[in-house]
């Protein structure tokens, strides 16, 4: 029975993230998980925080099905790596659980309030570097449009994390043993956090100039035609008979690889439009990969200009833009619809000026990082993220992307511009509120007025080491009571 719950329970919370937005599951998921894992034997708890896990990212991270069996090898292919990559997701909660259990076996109001909550954001910082990272489903994602985002500029993404399962925690600790003194001291926490949060609730950045006039472009280029040579004559003038509308707008921007060849084989054609643009006033973002003399490449944003800026992509997706190994693995990868050329990491944080407003540059997966976000702060004043998600069609993926997008506008204080192949194209104000959002899979643009602003937030400052401190603080602690009972 406990098994069951714990897949069911899992299998629920991505319901908590978009496009449901059930943001309350962000808090009944995991309390029902740590209540059933206070009940059980090491063993049987062990097994139940991995079901929690199979079901959690079996369903929240479904969508990577869909990439390889369309652009791959198909369904086999598809499944094995699918099921492969799901039981791997799921020994994160099964790690939380296991780490707070040799800390603290007998799982106590202590496990449940400080253990739990701890072990789970410790598990949620590690996605962001290990194997180079997949920061997906952290609990904050769903909190953007509730109150607890307002910890999002002081503590980031883990801070509010940590928050939700603090509650969670609360929850399960009075569920396994209801009494008045557990319900008021359960109240009396929850009132805290509120509490804080209303402090935090305030303006953190502050406009710096008149509101710029933007458009985004939404080409809507079918991810299995966009690289055929036969197609690219009508994608060129597809985003050029787009743009025609907008010259005079202040900033245009185009998706990910929006145009399927090398910039330097585009010369003719982008210097026909920057000249338009130039006699307009308008400035130019968009996506398309750069080839250096030296033999290297990059999946590039390219400000069209004199001279022309680009900024390359920092954090590649494997398997998608490079292949690890490729020369040890070869051609077995090519079941993952692997790339044939290996593009090359940025190194560095790069700003676009669009006239004297420097524009914070980011590609499709960088957005999902945090940190390296904040490195954009504090010169940008305006982030401008491209990609291209018509790889993972009408799943959660493209939702939940943009999802990770408002977050980094609330964590930076900064609007942020989504333009996406296929959708989910939008603009987004410093308080991770959608302005203007086009449909998914149909030709579109949007145009709005967005105000540049400038400051710091906390977390552009501190980033994640005030959340690294709290886990580092409560495992000595757990560490020194274990000594102490054991002795």
């Amino acid at each position: 029975m406990a098994h069951c719950s714990a897949l069911l329970a899992g299998a629920a919370l991505p319901l908590a993230f978009a496009p449901v937005d059930w943001y309350w599951l962000a808090v009944l998921s995991p309390a029902v998980l740590f209540a059933l894992v206070s009940r059980l034997r090491e063993r049987d708890a062990l097994w139940v925080a991995y079901l929690f896990g199979v079901g959690y990212f079996g369903t929240g991270v479904s969508w990577v099905y869909i990439s390889i069996d369309r652009y791959g090898s198909g369904p086999v292919a598809a499944a094995a790596v699918t099921l492969v990559f799901i039981a791997l997701l799921a020994v994160f909660p099964w790690s939380a659980i296991y780490l707070v259990r040799k800390l603290r076996p007998q799982m106590d109001g202590v496990a449940l309030w400080l253990g739990l909550p701890a072990a789970w954001v410790l598990t949620e910082w590690v996605r962001l570097w290990f194997l180079t990272g997949f920061p997906w489903l952290f609990l904050g994602y769903s909190q953007v449009s509730t109150p607890l985002a307002a910890l999002a500029p002081v503590f980031g993404v883990l801070g509010v994390s940590l928050v939700l399962t603090i509650i969670a925690g609360g929850l399960a600790w009075f569920c396994l043993r209801p009494n008045i003194c557990r319900a008021a001291l359960t109240v009396g926490a929850i009132a805290a956090v509120w509490a804080g949060v209303a402090l935090l609730d305030r303006e953190w950045t502050y406009p710096t100039s008149k509101p710029l006039s933007v458009a985004l472009i939404q080409g809507n280029m079918a991810q299995d035609n966009k690289w055929k040579p036969e197609t690219l004559p009508s994608t060129l003038k597809r985003y050029r008979n787009l743009t025609q509308p907008y010259l005079g707008t202040d900033l245009i921007v185009w998706p990910e690889t929006a145009l399927p060849i090398w910039y330097d084989q585009a010369d003719v054609y982008l210097g026909r439009i920057k000249s338009q643009l130039g006699k307009h006033g308008s400035t130019l973002i968009l996506g398309i990969p750069v080839r250096t003399e030296q033999g290297d490449a990059y999946n590039s944003a390219v400000r069209l200009g004199d001279p022309a800026a680009f900024y390359y992509k920092r954090h590649l997706v494997p398997f998608g833009e490079y292949i690890p190994l490729r020369n040890a693995l070869g051609p077995v990868l090519n079941l993952l619809g692997a790339p044939v050329t290996d593009f090359t990491e940025g190194k560095r944080p790069r700003l676009l000026d669009v006239g004297d407003v420097p524009v914070g540059a980011l590609i499709c997966f960088d957005v999902a990082f945090g940190g390296e976000v904040a490195d954009l702060l504090p010169d940008a004043r305006l982030l401008v993220n491209i990609t291209n998600d018509a790889w993972f069609g009408d799943s959660l993926g493209p939702q939940q992307h943009l999802q990770i997008a408002q977050m980094r506008a609330i964590e930076t204080g900064r609007p942020l511009l989504r333009a996406a192949n296929t959708g989910i194209t939008a603009v987004v104000d410093h308080n991770g509120r959608l302005l203007a959002r086009a449909a998914q899979f149909e030709v579109n643009s949007i145009s709005a007025e967005v105000t540049p602003r400038r400051g710091m937030t906390p977390y552009g400052r501190w980033r994640d080491y005030p959340v690294l401190a709290m886990i580092a603080l409560t495992a000595l602690a757990l560490g020194l009571l274990r000594v102490t009972r054991t002795r």
